[in-house]
């Protein structure tokens, strides 16, 4: 197939697009400066604000991958949001184009006031599916080097011995590796039309999720639940401590006092196999960020 990756030098495109292309598809790599895109497939200009740079980029495609948003929390962002998925989803319902998006896990009705980004993404989602062949996948934080909550977690875990940590460290989480994600957005191509949420193996806290990447890397951390940390405060903290801006953070915060847990899941019979656990994606996502061993002299 001749696929185009919107987002291809984010997280998960910069994985998705050579697991495609392994797969023997045609891959345009869709980045706002081809110039200076250096991984593989083709380049390709699209800006999302910019309409005018959507039906070149959408021409000739079979299938297209939908894996923009915006992370910041100032200006309005759904605003920008919203109207980037019109233009997008009306190109490519006028060529028939299946799209892929990847959204957020959790129930719209419990973040109401809590997350406006989470329901940014679910919003999103609704405008491609309301006219173009859409399937969404609905994720929580997915572990892997590069991952903006996943770098969160472990940079607090890595930089503080002693964490006071706000009352949602006590939310329900199911996290999902960098690689089973890229493996359903893969398979996605050839199962039905419709909404799909994604997880690993295992539901923790994110207190647990700490815990336990603490013992992968071998340390020991005292964490201690205070009532007092609002959202916005958290953001602050996390602004401080880890290299996410507060306008990064922000949003993100927000999100952690949502329980993001897999309810439905029918894509496991669709694209079927056995996600990894949370351990065993921090291990992977650690290796991932060693540099190979010298070969050795003969």
């Amino acid at each position: 197939m001749r696929l185009l990756v919107t987002g291809a030098t984010g997280f998960v495109g910069r994985s998705l697009v050579p697991a495609l292309r392994s797969d023997g598809h045609e891959v345009l790599a869709g980045t706002r400066n081809p110039g200076n895109y250096e991984g593989p497939g083709t380049p390709v200009r699209i800006d999302l604000a910019d309409p005018a740079t959507l039906g070149a980029a959408l021409d000739g495609v079979d299938a297209a991958y939908y894996l923009v948003h915006s992370m910041e929390s100032h200006g309005n962002f759904a605003e920008r949001d919203r109207a980037a998925a019109v233009a997008f989803r009306d190109q490519a319902a006028a060529r028939g184009i299946r799209v892929v998006y990847l959204g957020g896990l959790g129930d719209l009705q419990e973040s109401a006031g809590k997350s406006e980004h989470l329901r940014s993404r679910h919003e999103v989602g609704a405008i491609l599916r309301d006219g173009a062949d859409t399937v969404e996948l609905r994720a929580a934080i997915v572990i892997g080097a590069g991952s903006a909550s996943f770098e969160i977690l472990r940079q607090l875990v890595d930089r503080l011995p002693v964490m006071v940590c706000p009352r949602w460290v006590t939310t329900r989480c199911q996290p999902i590796a960098a690689p089973d994600v890229v493996r359903y957005l893969v398979g996605a191509l050839e199962i039905p039309a419709g909404t799909y949420e994604i997880g690993g193996a295992d539901v923790l806290t994110y207190e647990v999720m700490m815990r336990r990447y603490a013992a992968i890397t071998g340390r020991r951390r005292l964490i201690i639940k205070v009532p007092v940390l609002s959202p916005r405060l958290s953001s602050h903290w996390i602004g401080l401590i880890t290299d996410q801006s507060a306008a990064v953070a922000r949003p993100l915060a927000d999100g952690l006092s949502v329980e993001v847990v897999v309810t439905d899941d029918r894509i496991r019979q669709l694209i079927p196999f056995d996600p990894v656990g949370f351990d065993d994606a921090v291990v992977r996502a650690i290796a991932e960020e060693r540099p190979p061993a010298p070969a050795r002299r003969p």
